[in-house]
């Protein structure tokens, strides 16, 4: 017992906490010396650790129309539909409510996203103010939420539990994740995977980085494209091509 809380002691803040109160200390302490408050900003130059990559895996393209048919066995192609076509994180996801849902104009408004804290469900509010947003989603995404809500009229929820008709807990939802992908064959990726393949496919397929910042709710159009380099390769290659055809017919 003595061991295990030692080694917990040990154990310190994430790489990524670390990064996330440095951030915020120093925003704090800029706006400080901008109020002359303090001479200089103490959180400038600080040396933080490296930040720990994991390694960044895809839905293969010819596993997307398999994992969404053996989703909609199990009575969710909606939610797990809207995740491949939005990029939402899964905490933005579960915590959707019909009302969100804008059927005329085809949106639907991120404001909240609900995490497992202590053993309980907690709804907040999206941790970066870029995070709030409302995105355009596809008419066939429409149809698919609204079937969806009949089947729980009543209910305020977007994607109720099965089980308890409550909120559905996130640890659930990414098991059912881990069950489709293994009844489909699919070698394994975690349920945030979902949201980079979401993300690739949109590059590969000329969506433009400003744009896809914005929907995945990003700070900068830079800081996803730092992420997605892998993707970006073909792009520069198709804007060679496509700059040498126009040059070529100038000439």
């Amino acid at each position: 017992m003595g061991s295990k809380n030692i080694q917990q002691k040990n154990k310190g803040l994430s790489v990524r906490v670390i990064h996330g109160i440095h951030t915020l200390l120093n925003n704090c302490l800029e706006q400080a010396v901008a109020e002359r408050l303090i001479l200089v900003n103490p959180a400038r130059g600080c040396k933080l650790p490296k930040m720990e990559k994991r390694e960044m895996k895809v839905l293969p393209e010819e596993k997307i129309r398999p994992y969404l048919m053996e989703a909609d066995k199990r009575g969710l192609l909606a939610p797990f539909y809207l995740e491949l076509t939005t990029g939402l994180r899964r905490g933005e996801l579960l915590a959707l409510l019909w009302t969100d849902l804008d059927v005329e104009n085809r949106t639907i408004s991120i404001t909240k996203q609900v995490t497992r804290t202590k053993g309980e469900l907690v709804v907040s509010q999206p941790k970066t103010h870029n995070s709030i947003r409302v995105l355009p989603v596809s008419q066939q995404a429409v149809e698919l939420l609204v079937e969806e809500h009949k089947k729980h009229p009543g209910n305020p929820y977007m994607f109720p539990s099965p089980k308890t008709g409550g909120m559905f807990d996130p640890d659930s939802f990414r098991h059912t994740h881990e069950k489709i992908l293994k009844a489909i064959g699919a070698e394994h990726i975690r349920f945030h995977d979902l949201r980079h393949t979401f993300a690739t496919l949109s590059l590969k397929n000329g969506v433009d980085v400003k744009t896809l910042s914005s929907t995945l709710g990003h700070y900068s159009a830079g800081f996803t494209l730092s992420t997605y380099t892998h993707a970006t390769p073909d792009m520069m290659r198709e804007a060679a091509d496509t700059m040498g055809d126009v040059i070529g017919k100038a000439m």
